[in-house]
């Protein structure tokens, strides 16, 4: 066991390292591109967000999607992993790590578009797409389509699934003395009561904890941030400097080269907002939506949120509060962030308590949808009750269990998952080409798209 684990470390870490992070980061440039920078669309993307499409076919509203898509999203990463990003890459981390999101939102609209284009519906009247359609219907790679499933199916219970119970269930018991036992029971039984009732449920919960969860969490940013206001201007300069310049020594920080910095900040973007892996079209194409772009442009909002916001505000709080205190452990990436936020008096450790626990909690369940997909389009709908069981099974076994092996199989079943992905995403710009300048630049945000709705 203890070889098999090493092996898979090493699997993982090689599909990680600079080749997957130059494939996606180069999507996300030639995306950004060929589409004509839809970035500039933000604004109109987060208005959509919060509008009902009435005239538009699916099963939850786009917010209801996009919550979804955020709730599986926005998880320990956007905390402990920008915190171990900085650690290991020093504050210019925190720059790339911005950078991959402002580049991802085009994925993730390219992603979203799709969805929509190449979903189809069941014989109960539900919608189901994803890569795994735009890989069998647009490209005729059948073959393709059951390699991301099958690669999606297995990585949803390890970063879905069992490492966000064994967060939560460490998180309460190193500061609350919680059992693990008795954490996975309530999380576990939790998870059930949400997931046996599908997408509605998900999409109901996650439309009230998404918002709830974040911006608690970002008040209390705001806070640490009002606390270390006369070092926010050196904190902006240290970030962008040591970007590009290994000049990063100072304010309690030992130095780093660029490329550390690019590459820890670059692969804690990436993974973090998900752009480019093929999850959150999966949700996407239940969305009801009048066309492909406006359901584009929706998802797309969810990097915005994720990266460009909340990863890049977590950042921010972590240096300032390095430099504040010069005394900080930033060299372990969970000490660094319990002790930012143990500087809020009183309520501090609350604040990140519950952030964590219910960043962790939602991605439970969004991740439970991405698998359920993957393994109804293996099987059918008749697998689906059987893969709910397994996966509330999972979360009780993961708040007591060691997974260490879980959690590099998981990183390497995601990286194997954003290859099909990726491939279908660059086989078919030509329709993400046609689809946005008919609907996006030339002015039909609004109309109607027979094929879609």
């Amino acid at each position: 066991m203890e070889k098999l684990s090493v092996i898979v470390e090493q699997v993982s870490s090689f599909l990680w390292g600079w080749p997957m992070i130059a494939l996606l980061l180069g999507t996300h440039s030639y995306l950004t591109i060929i589409l004509k920078f839809p970035q500039r669309k933000i604004f109109t993307a987060i208005r959509l967000s919060v509008a009902k499409d009435k005239t538009g076919s699916g099963d939850v509203t786009q917010f209801g999607a996009l919550a979804t898509s955020l709730a599986a999203t926005i998880g320990t990463g956007n905390i402990i992993g920008v915190a171990t990003a900085v650690a290991l890459g020093g504050p210019g981390a925190v720059f790339w790590c911005w950078i991959t999101g402002v580049l991802g939102i085009a994925t993730k609209y390219s992603e979203g578009l799709l969805a929509i284009k190449y979903r189809v519906k069941t014989e109960d009247g539900t919608m189901i797409g994803g890569p795994m359609f735009a890989l069998e219907t647009g490209l005729k790679m059948k073959w393709l389509a059951v390699l991301f499933c099958v690669f999606t199916a297995v990585a949803a219970f390890g970063i879905g699934n069992t490492v966000q119970s064994n967060a939560i269930a460490l998180l309460l018991n190193e500061t609350y003395s919680i059992s693990p036992f008795t954490t996975g029971i309530v999380v576990s039984i939790a998870t059930a009561m949400v997931i046996l009732f599908g997408i509605k449920g998900i999409a109901r919960v996650c439309g009230t904890l998404v918002p709830f969860m974040a911006i608690f969490y970002v008040l209390g940013c705001l806070v640490i941030l009002y606390f270390n206001s006369s070092y926010l201007k050196e904190s902006f300069a240290l970030i962008f400097n040591s970007a590009f310049s290994p000049r990063a020594a100072g304010g309690g920080f030992v130095g780093t080269t660029v490329m550390m910095a690019a590459r820890f900040g670059i692969a804690r973007g990436l993974f973090s907002n998900e752009s480019g892996l093929g999850s959150a079209p999966i949700v996407a194409a239940a969305a009801q939506t009048r066309n492909p772009v406006r359901q584009a442009l929706v998802s797309s909002s969810g990097t915005f949120w994720d990266t460009v916001v909340i990863c890049a505000l977590t950042g921010l709080v972590l240096v300032s509060s390095i430099i504040a205190h010069p005394d900080i452990d930033h060299t372990q990436g969970g000490a660094l962030t319990k002790a930012a936020f143990d500087k809020i008096p009183y309520v501090g450790s609350i604040i990140l308590s519950v952030g964590i626990a219910t960043f962790a909690f939602s991605t439970i369940l969004g991740w439970s949808y991405y698998g359920e997909k993957a393994v109804e389009y293996l099987g059918g709908k008749k697998v689906i009750i059987y893969y709910r069981l397994m996966w509330i099974a999972a979360t009780f076994a993961g708040a007591i269990l060691n997974l260490s092996l879980v959690w590099n199989i998981a990183d390497s079943m995601n990286a194997l998952m954003a290859i099909p992905n990726l491939i279908a995403l660059l086989l078919l710009s030509k329709v993400l080409i046609k689809e946005t300048n008919k609907f996006l630049w030339s002015g039909n945000i609004d109309a109607d798209d027979p094929d879609t709705i």
